[in-house]
C-alpha cells in the first residue's frame, strides 16, 4: 500500500497527515492516540530519549534534559550539550520526526513519500536544515512546502464554497508567524506574496503570562518567583483558559492569583502589533488594501485567542474563517502536496482523480543578488537576480565584467534580503567563494551569474566565465563552507526514541 504523508514539522507541536485511498487527507494519531505531538525531547540516564506528552510533561522540572523549540533556530549555528553528546536543532528536530514516522509505520507500514512544511520566512539554511533532519530520521523527503501555502491547499480542496478571490493566510504558530496572501479560483492556487516574523507565536505570549504571575507573585510576598513553581506549561494552561475566560487563577507556592484577559491584552500588544504589521506589508506587496481580500483563514493554534481575531477584525472589517482544526489544517495540506507531487502511477483511481483537480504556483520568498563592484559609484553594491515574489520555478540570469588586465579568479557571493537592498552590509551572506580565471586577458571579460530557484524551495547558482567556460556550480545546503556539520557524525538509531 502507498503510504503518501504530509508532516508539520511544528516550534511547539507537531502533526502527520496520509492521503488515504479515497484521496482524502487525514491526520494521523500517534500512539496515545493524539493527533498532535508535542515538539519537546528529553534525554534520559540510560541514553534513551523521550519525544512528546511525556517529555512535555518535565518542562520546568528536568529541563537540564530537554531540549524544545528547536524550529526557530534551524539553519543557525546552535547546539545543545546533553549527557556528554552534542547536538544541533537538525539532530533534534530529526528526533521528532522519528517518533512521528515510528509511530505511523507501526499502524500503516512504511512511509513511501513525505513532504515536510516549513515557515514561508524560513531562510534557505533553514530549509535545508530541515531536510537533513528529515534525512536523518529515514525518511524520503519529496519536497518541502510553505505553511500557509500548505493551509490554503487544505482549505481549497475541502471548502464546499466556490472559492474565488484574494485570501489572507494568517497563520500563528507555536513559534512563528506568517501571512500568506493568495489568489484561489476554485481549487487553483497562485501564492502572491508571504510576510512574517521568524520569532513570534504562542511561546512568546506563553512568557506574558509568566511576566503577570511573577510581577503578582513578588507583589503578594516580596519574593522572586521560582520557575518550577511556575512552569511554561502553567503558562501555557492559563493563556488557554483566558481564550474562553475574562480571567484565570494561577496557584503558586500556595498562593492563588487573579490573571485577567484584559492584563494578558495590554501585556501581548506588541506582539499582535508585530503580526498586523506584517500583515500590512504583505497587502503592500500586493498592492491592494484589505477591503481586496476575500476572506481571512485562520491556521495555528495561537489564533484561538480572542485578541487575535479582534485584530483581524479591525484590520479586514470581518470576521476570519476558522477552517477545521488550526492545529492541523499545514499537516493536512503537506499530504495533499505530497500525493500531487508522487508519480501517478503511484496513486490508486480515486487518489488521481483527487490530486487532477487543483494546481499550485509558489512565489520566492526573499530577494538573492550578489555583491559586485559599481564602478560609476567606486564602491560595492548588491544586484538582486531573483526577486521576492517571482513564480516559481524560475531561471534569471545578469552579466558581469572583470576590472583588471590578467584577472585570475572572481570572488561570488549569494545574497539573501527580505527588502530590495543595494547595500552589502544590510544584506545576508548565505554563500561566498572564488571562481577561477585563466588570466592573460584583458578587463572586461564577460562573468553570467545565473540563479535558479526549484518547486522544492531550494537555489542552484551558476558563476561562468563566458571566456573559457569555466563554472562555479552551487547548491546551497548547510556546511556548503566546507566546514564539516555534526550532522555527518550524528547516527539517530543510536537513540531510541520513545
Amino acid at each position: 500500500m502507498t503510504n503518501i504523508v504530509g508532516i508539520d514539522l511544528g516550534t511547539t507541536f507537531s502533526a502527520i497527515s496520509r492521503v488515504e485511498e479515497a484521496g482524502k487527507p487525514k491526520i494521523v494519531p500517534n500512539k496515545d492516540g493524539k493527533n498532535i505531538t508535542p515538539s519537546v525531547v528529553e534525554f534520559l540516564d540510560d541514553g534513551s530519549v523521550l519525544v512528546g506528552d511525556e517529555a512535555k510533561k518535565s518542562i520546568g522540572y528536568n529541563d537540564e534534559n530537554i531540549v524544545q523549540e528547536v524550529k526557530r533556530s534551524m539553519g543557525e549555528d546552535v547546539t545543545y550539550e546533553r549527557f556528554g553528546t552534542t547536538h544541533t536543532p537538525i539532530t533534534i528536530s530529526s528526533m521528532i520526526l522519528k517518533k512521528l514516522k515510528q509511530d505511523f509505520e507501526a499502524v500503516y507500514g512504511e512511509i513511501t513519500s513525505v513532504v515536510v512544511t516549513v515557515p514561508a520566512n524560513f531562510s534557505n539554511d533553514a530549509r535545508e536544515a530541515t531536510k537533513k533532519a528529515a534525512e536523518l530520521a529515514g525518511l524520503k523527503l519529496e519536497h518541502t512546502i510553505n505553511e500557509p501555502t500548505a493551509a490554503a491547499l487544505a482549505y481549497a480542496l475541502q471548502s464546499e464554497s466556490n472559492l474565488n478571490g484574494k485570501y489572507a493566510i494568517y497563520d500563528l504558530g507555536g513559534g512563528t508567524f506568517d501571512c500568506t496572501i493568495a489568489t484561489i479560483k476554485d481549487k487553483n492556487i497562485d501564492v502572491e506574496t508571504s510576510e512574517g516574523v521568524n520569532k513570534l507565536g504562542g511561546k512568546d505570549f506563553d512568557e506574558k503570562i509568566t511576566e503577570i504571575v511573577s510581577s503578582k507573585y513578588k507583589e503578594a510576598t516580596g519574593q522572586d518567583l521560582d520557575p518550577k513553581e511556575f512552569t511554561p506549561n502553567d503558562a501555557e494552561d492559563i493563556k488557554i483558559s483566558l481564550s474562553s475566560k475574562d480571567s484565570a487563577k494561577a496557584r503558586v507556592a500556595g498562593q492563588v492569583l487573579d490573571v485577567t484577559r484584559e492584563e494578558f491584552e495590554a501585556a501581548t500588544s506588541t506582539l499582535i502589533t508585530k503580526a498586523e504589521m506584517s500583515v500590512e506589508a504583505a497587502l503592500r506587496n500586493v498592492g491592494i488594501d484589505a477591503s481586496g481580500i476575500e476572506d481571512v483563514i485562520l491556521v495555528g493554534g495561537s489564533t484561538r485567542m480572542p485578541m487575535v481575531v479582534e485584530s483581524l477584525k479591525k484590520m479586514f472589517g470581518k470576521e476570519p474563517k476558522l477552517f477545521g482544526n488550526p492545529d492541523e489544517s499545514v499537516a493536512l495540506g503537506a499530504s495533499i502536496y505530497a500525493a500531487h507531487n508522487t508519480n501517478s502511477e503511484d496513486l490508486n483511481p480515486l487518489q488521481r482523480q483527487q490530486m487532477q483537480n487543483f494546481s499550485l504556483t509558489e512565489a520566492a520568498p526573499f530577494y538573492f543578488g550578489t555583491i559586485y563592484y559599481n564602478t560609476d559609484e567606486g564602491k560595492t553594491r548588491v544586484r538582486n537576480i531573483i526577486n521576492k515574489d517571482e513564480k516559481i520555478p524560475c531561471e534569471f540570469t545578469e552579466n558581469f565584467v572583470t576590472r583588471h588586465d590578467n584577472q585570475t579568479a572572481v570572488d561570488c557571493s549569494v545574497t539573501q534580503a527580505g527588502a530590495d537592498l543595494d547595500d552589502p552590509d544590510m544584506v545576508q551572506i548565505i554563500w561566498d567563494g572564488t571562481l577561477d580565471l585563466e588570466g592573460g586577458y584583458p578587463a572586461g571579460q564577460p562573468i553570467q551569474i545565473t540563479y535558479g530557484y526549484k518547486e522544492d524551495g531550494t537555489m542552484t547558482c551558476r558563476f561562468k566565465d563566458v571566456t573559457s567556460g569555466a563554472e562555479k556550480n552551487i547548491d546551497l545546503t548547510i556546511g556548503s563552507d566546507g566546514g564539516k556539520p555534526l550532522e555527518d557524525e550524528f547516527d539517530p538509531d543510536a537513540f531510541q526514541v520513545d
